[in-house]
């Protein structure tokens, strides 16, 4: 019988406990990159960080907040600001570095997700009551983000330009019509973090996200006609490959050779439509966990927060 009243005691009081501690908010700060037309080595693609240029990743940061379920499950919102970039003159892929485009996108995002526990250890210091505690969780959600890719005038047939250009407005790719600044993206990945003195929590969370979108650096398809394209700017970012670039990538002992109008011209091959783009972050987590009276601790004992105590004289 001590034995059923203690587990059911000890069942309560965790309950009361778990409960004081749904809700948690912070701040996010790492990195963000991409994956797109742009990157890469000697091959022509390949997926995830092995077709990415890592020494392009900028700084991402943003803020969340949390709501548990239960041990299992919970869901959380984020607000985050994103900047990726990368461009040709990086790669080691010919004909990629004599394309010779470049951008730079700055993304603020804002998601929803759902976070499933894998492990959770609630006493990882072994001195007991969650101090602290340690959990690893899978998360995946949906997020919108607003995104303006632009870029630089690198050709070395033109003067230096070091202006960031806006290249939607110029349809570099004879697009009828500009491609959306607003994109749907599906994030996944997984985190882990750590609660100190039930109220401060530590973590890291590595986040994939695939858009919907092919236009994050603003190339997908081929060469558009110059003369269909509507200004001389977007007439340079359209292609600026150049016989001066062709000539440093051309290796004749090697078979590889290129020419000025194949690369840079009308209808020839500008970017892969078959893959959208896609972008990724590793950030860390620095959290407040808001310490609410449970659901128990209200029905029990809220008398105590409105009793009136009687005033008496002291006596000696």
């Amino acid at each position: 019988m001590r034995k059923i009243l203690y587990t059911l005691v000890l069942a309560v009081l965790t309950v009361s406990v778990e409960a004081q501690y749904k809700l948690d908010y912070g701040l996010l700060i790492g990195g963000s990159n991409y994956l797109g037309d742009i990157g890469g080595k000697e091959l022509t693609r390949r997926d995830f960080v092995w077709d990415m240029h890592l020494k392009q990743t900028r700084l991402a940061l943003g803020g969340y907040g949390r709501y548990r379920f239960s041990r299992k499950l919970s869901v959380a919102a984020n607000l985050s600001y994103l900047n990726i970039r990368d461009r040709d003159a990086l790669s080691t892929n010919p004909a990629r570095v004599a394309r010779n485009l470049n951008f730079r996108n700055r993304l603020w995002e804002l998601g929803l997700r759902a976070e499933l526990t894998i492990y959770y250890d609630n006493d990882v210091s072994g001195r007991g009551y969650y101090n602290p505690d340690f959990k690893i969780y899978l998360f995946g959600g949906l997020a919108g983000f607003y995104h303006n890719p632009q870029g630089q005038i690198l050709d070395p047939d033109l003067p230096a330009n070091n202006t960031w250009y806006n290249l939607r407005e110029f349809r570099t790719e004879g697009q009828e019509k500009e491609y959306s600044a607003i994109g749907l993206a599906i994030p996944a990945g997984i985190g882990l973090y750590y609660t100190f003195n039930k109220q401060w929590r530590v973590g890291w969370e590595l986040s994939w996200r695939a858009t919907f979108t092919d236009y994050l650096d603003d190339i997908s398809t081929v060469y558009a006609d110059p003369a269909l394209l509507p200004s001389d700017e977007a007439r340079a970012f359209a292609s600026q490959t150049s016989q001066i670039v062709i000539d440093d990538v051309n290796d004749p002992s090697s078979g590889t050779i290129y020419d000025h109008q194949y690369v840079g011209g009308f209808d020839a091959k500008r970017g892969d439509p078959t893959h959208n783009d896609s972008y990724l972050t590793t950030q860390l987590t620095v959290g407040k966990v808001i310490r609410g009276r449970s659901n128990f601790y209200r029905k029990k004992y809220s008398w105590l927060k409105n009793r009136v105590g009687r005033k008496s004289r002291a006596k000696f």
